[in-house]
């Protein structure tokens, strides 16, 4: 029998969905289980998105167009026209999801062996992707008691090589929730400028900010126009995961070219998918208003609850909708586990996604897990009252770390 290949053997399991057996053989047996494991916001999909995939008059799905169809190309750019950005067609290509984008973005910088330095934790799909390419991810660490803001410059020349191809940032942060001040955001322009990198930026969650700051875009600086590519989606923003659209964005001529022959080389994204998001144009810009306000809230509500339980350590996020909570167990993906198959409070258990997924340092987010507060207030004041008994009737819980357990802020 032929070997798989080397390449094929590293790409690691999804640390966010790996515990989906686990969790369906739960319901199984009759357990709700409240998924706090993956970002799949519940709120439902504007209606006039839907409207317009159900208004759709063709006689026949066919392909659409590699760049991706007029129609979603115009409301891609008048998107980026209401955030002051200036953009023309040619640099936006529509992706399938934001996936695609960044494996397009890894793609068009780096060759086998190179490098890209991310701040850790980190979205854990960059590795995976990254590994497909054969790119090595380079992390640079961040810290809770810092609120996993961004070291001084000078850590992350320490790790650049003749190898090192770009620095990628996500701002908002998954899954930290962290959003980087314009002072972080100004280090790395200065950063990629003076050692000749690319900048790979990661705005997916650009409207999920919860205080007055804002998440400043790479697209702002004009300077850097040959270094910047943005990865985008409407995946979080209309709560339409299930679309698959996003877009890879760069005002670098060649970069876009190549991308736009990757994009045919798969022939075309989601064309109904692409209906939807170009309906978008119909959202009024007040739209995202009472959406940011819903997971202000929700935010509040876990974050409290958090660090209300003995031993448990959680900044509180500034943005997206994740947060990364330090728990007394010495093994969280054990502990994962252990809630889908020996837990249950009430018929009900929770799923959270294990830190060590999110972490390219071997040993690190051991005893960590990421919560993604994407559930109804009533359903994540459940589930919080949920962890909290598991954690008091896990077996091998550590006693009450000192200075955790509402030290958190």
């Amino acid at each position: 029998m032929p070997d798989i290949s080397p390449r094929a053997r590293a790409v690691p399991p999804s640390p966010i969905r790996k515990l989906v057996p686990m969790a369906e053989q739960a319901k199984a047996r009759g357990v709700k289980v409240h998924h706090l494991n993956i970002g799949q916001p519940d709120l439902p999909t504007p209606p006039e998105l839907l409207a317009a995939v159900r208004s759709f008059s063709g006689d026949q799905v066919a392909y659409s167009p590699s760049q991706g169809e007029k129609d979603c190309l115009d409301f891609f750019l008048e998107y980026y026209r209401r955030l002051d950005l200036a953009l023309e067609r040619p640099q936006i290509n529509v992706t399938t999801g934001g996936s695609e984008a960044i494996l397009f973005a890894f793609t068009a910088i780096g060759s086998p062996g190179d490098e890209v330095i991310v701040p850790e934790p980190f979205y854990t799909n960059y590795y995976s992707l990254a590994q497909q390419q054969s790119l090595a991810v380079v992390p640079v660490p961040t810290h809770p008691e810092d609120g996993y803001h961004l070291p001084a410059a000078r850590e992350f020349e320490k790790l650049i090589t003749p190898r090192t191809k770009a620095i990628m940032l996500c701002n908002p942060n998954n899954p930290t929730g962290t959003v980087y001040t314009d002072a972080e955001v100004e280090m790395v322009a200065g950063l990629v400028k003076k050692h000749d990198l690319f900048w790979i930026s990661d705005e997916v969650y650009r409207e999920f900010v919860y205080g007055d700051q804002t998440a400043r875009s790479a697209l702002s600086f004009a300077e850097l126009a040959d270094r910047v590519i943005v990865v985008d989606s409407i995946s979080k923003r209309f709560s339409a995961c299930g679309a698959r659209v996003g877009c890879i964005v760069s005002r670098r001529k060649d970069l876009m070219q190549a991308c736009l022959y990757m994009a045919q080389a798969r022939l075309s994204s989601p064309t109904m998918g692409q209906v939807l998001a170009a309906a978008g144009h119909l959202l009024p810009a007040s739209f995202f208003d009472a959406t940011r306000d819903e997971y202000r809230r929700r935010r509040d509500l876990v974050h409290e609850s958090l660090n209300s339980i003995p031993g448990v350590f959680s900044r509180c996020p500034e943005g997206a909708f994740y947060t990364m909570a330090r728990l007394p167990v010495p093994d969280a993906d054990e502990f994962a586990s252990w809630l889908l198959t020996d837990f249950q409070k009430d018929n009900k258990t929770v799923m959270v996604a294990p830190g060590s997924g999110f972490y390219a340092t071997p040993g690190c987010g051991l005893d960590e897990v990421r919560i993604a507060y994407v559930l109804k207030l009533d359903d994540l004041k459940d589930a919080m009252e949920t962890l909290r008994a598991a954690l008091e009737a896990f077996p091998r819980r550590l006693p009450k770390a000192a200075g955790a357990g509402g030290a958190a802020s």
